[in-house]
This record gives structure tokens, C-alpha cells and sequence, in this order.
């Protein structure tokens, strides 16, 4: 994951996300990359999943 922090207290999901980072431009370039889950991650000990990316247009 890039720049992407969660936390599960019982059945409450809290994510964390420093939209002053960047990782650089997505594969088209067409958007800067802030976060990713890179793909969809199942929550520890939990059936849901999670999958986010954060981008701002170039």
C-alpha cells in the first residue's frame, strides 16, 4: 500500500491518507498518484475488502 494507513476498532473502519504526499504520475500520466491500496486488500480478520486510490488530475 502507498500512503495508506487504516484502522479497525470492532466494526469501525478509520483510514488515513496525507494528501500532501505523492508517489508521481499514474502509468498514463494523465493524474498524479496520492494513495493506493494497490489492488483490493481484505481487511484483517474480516471478510470485506478494501481497494482506494487517491489521484489528482495533471
Amino acid at each position: 500500500m502507498k500512503n495508506v494507513k487504516f484502522r479497525l476498532k470492532g466494526d469501525v473502519l478509520t483510514i488515513t491518507v496525507d494528501l500532501s504526499r505523492d508517489f508521481g504520475p499514474s502509468s498514463t500520466g494523465k493524474s498524479i498518484i496520492i494513495a493506493s491500496t494497490e489492488g483490493n486488500q481484505t481487511l484483517p480478520d474480516r471478510v470485506e475488502k478494501i481497494g482506494l486510490n487517491i489521484y489528482r488530475k495533471t
